[in-house]
């Protein structure tokens, strides 16, 4: 039993790696729901994993370190675990875009809203529902979603032009589902 034990922990030991950082050091963090980071941005099939370089401004013991977080994230408790660092190796070629992030009191975030994409009439038993498909968001990265009309018009009257009200305009693709 005991030799089992000490190949097992052979071979443990080859794969694990001691996790210290010295003061004043560059680190990832980590994007996890159980940093708060998580729940603050708005998680895609594509988004980064790690935030960062943060400077460690203060050990706290050997398994927590205090890192310098921008204003942005400046709501997030900056005391952090060893496990959700990632060590930086500085490469002077290595430039990182960051994007600025207004977090709420709650830890959310609200994407703007760009445009309107396209329109749709929803038909119930007793009313019709105007329906917009608004994207969301700022650079090359868009969420589309179906709002009402009367709410997007009423918190974002600047996506639609003047005349514009929409009493004789139905999608080609509604079309098709009301005859």
């Amino acid at each position: 039993m005991g030799t089992a034990q000490s190949r097992q922990k052979s071979y443990a030991d080859q794969r694990r790696k001691p996790f210290e950082f010295q003061e004043g050091d560059h680190v990832f963090l980590k994007i996890t729901p159980t940093t708060g980071v998580g729940r603050a941005l708005k998680v895609r099939k594509l988004s980064p994993w790690y935030l960062g370089p943060f400077q460690i401004l203060r050990c706290i013991g050997k398994s927590a370190y205090q890192l310098a977080l921008p204003p942005n994230l400046s709501r997030l408790h900056n005391v952090f675990h060893v496990s959700q660092l990632r060590k930086y190796q500085h490469d002077p070629s290595h430039v990182l875009q960051q994007e600025d992030v207004i977090l709420k009191d709650d830890l959310t975030f609200e994407l703007p809203a760009m445009k309107i994409v396209d329109r749709s009439t929803k038909q119930l038993r007793n009313k019709t529902i105007r329906l917009v498909k608004v994207a969301w968001g700022c650079g090359n990265s868009m969420d589309y979603t179906w709002e009402k009309e009367a709410d997007m018009r009423q918190k974002f009257p600047n996506l639609f032009t003047g005349n514009d009200h929409g009493e004789d305009f139905l999608s080609s693709s509604t079309v098709g589902k009301l005859q």
